[in-house]
């Protein structure tokens, strides 16, 4: 009978080569959203940003790309664009210059509901915490 050792190291090898092939040739951008998307996917009770239905109350994961303070009258917002890998949506707290701890980078878990305008999604003044990026 032949030793069936040498066939799976064989298959085990194959495949570690094909997954650092496709990860030699993928970009960056394309890395971090398998890497957003995975992490975002492992939160309970999460959906995907592509996936979330509108005016329905969800639960999104992702980590902020951008940061704007918008003036207004009588009081300012502050402007997030959480990205997940899928998809955007945008975020706004009403009244705020800043948050302790929210910035370009940080990984947030929202809750609210999405509307969209001129096709681009957006929730405003959310339930969040901040999320480690290594522990969902």
């Amino acid at each position: 009978m032949q030793d069936p050792r040498p066939r799976m190291w064989l298959a085990r090898a194959l495949r570690w080569l094909r997954r650092s092939e496709r990860e030699l040739w993928e970009s960056d951008e394309a890395h971090l959203a398998h890497e957003l998307r995975s992490w975002a996917g492992s939160i309970p009770g999460t959906v995907l940003i592509a996936q979330a239905p509108l005016r329905h109350r969800v639960r999104l994961a992702g980590e902020i790309r951008r940061l704007t303070i918008k003036p207004g009258e009588p009081f300012e917002d502050l402007e997030g664009v959480l990205y997940d890998g899928s998809g955007e949506v945008r975020i706004v707290w009403l009244g705020r210059r800043s948050i302790p701890g929210v910035s370009v980078g940080s990984r947030l878990v929202v809750e609210g509901t999405i509307g969209e305008t001129n096709g681009e999604r957006w929730m405003i003044d959310p339930i969040f915490e901040l999320a480690s990026p290594n522990v969902p």
